[in-house]
C-alpha cells in the first residue's frame, strides 16, 4: 500500500471511532506482518483498499494472509476487477481513474461504511460524543 492509500485506511478507521465508537486501526500493508496480524480471527473484518495500482499483488498476498487467519476480509476495489471477488467476502467497486484520483474515491466507502454502522447503532452521527472542532478548543 502506498503512503496514500495508508492516509486513507487511517482516515476510514479514524472515523469508525470518531462515529461508530468501534476501535479501529488504519496501516499500510506492508506493516500488517508486524504486528496487526496477530489481532485477525473469525471474528475480525479488515477493509482493504486494493484498487488497480502499482501495489495490487501485494495487495492481494496481503488479503490471503487475513483469510487464511479467517477474518472478514471487505475490499474497496477497482469496478470490473474480477480477480478480487475471489479473495474477499464483500466487494465494494469504485470507479476506474487514474491511480492517484483513486485515493479520493477510495474514501467515500470507508466514511460511508462508518456512518451505516453509526446509524445502525443508534449513534447520533450529528453529534458524536466527546467530539469538538478543533477550532473550538484551545
Amino acid at each position: 500500500m502506498s503512503r496514500l492509500q495508508n492516509s486513507k485506511a487511517l482516515e476510514g478507521a479514524l472515523k469508525l471511532k470518531e462515529i461508530s465508537y468501534i476501535p479501529a486501526e488504519g496501516y499500510a500493508a506492508g506493516e500488517m506482518k508486524h504486528g496487526p496480524i496477530a489481532l485477525i480471527d473469525e471474528y475480525r473484518a479488515v477493509i482493504c483498499i486494493a484498487p488497480a495500482s502499482h501495489v495490487y499483488e501485494k495487495m492481494i498476498s496481503n488479503i490471503q494472509e487475513i483469510r487464511a487467519r479467517k477474518g472478514n476480509v471487505i475490499v474497496v476495489a477497482t469496478e470490473g476487477d474480477r480477480e478480487i471477488k475471489h479473495h474477499a467476502h464483500h466487494v465494494i467497486s469504485i470507479p476506474k481513474i487514474d491511480e492517484l484520483l483513486t485515493l479520493l474515491l477510495a474514501i467515500i466507502p470507508l466514511q460511508l461504511i462508518a456512518y451505516r454502522i453509526a446509524v445502525k447503532r443508534g449513534n447520533d452521527v450529528d453529534q458524536p460524543r466527546n467530539l469538538a472542532k478543533s477550532v473550538t478548543v484551545e
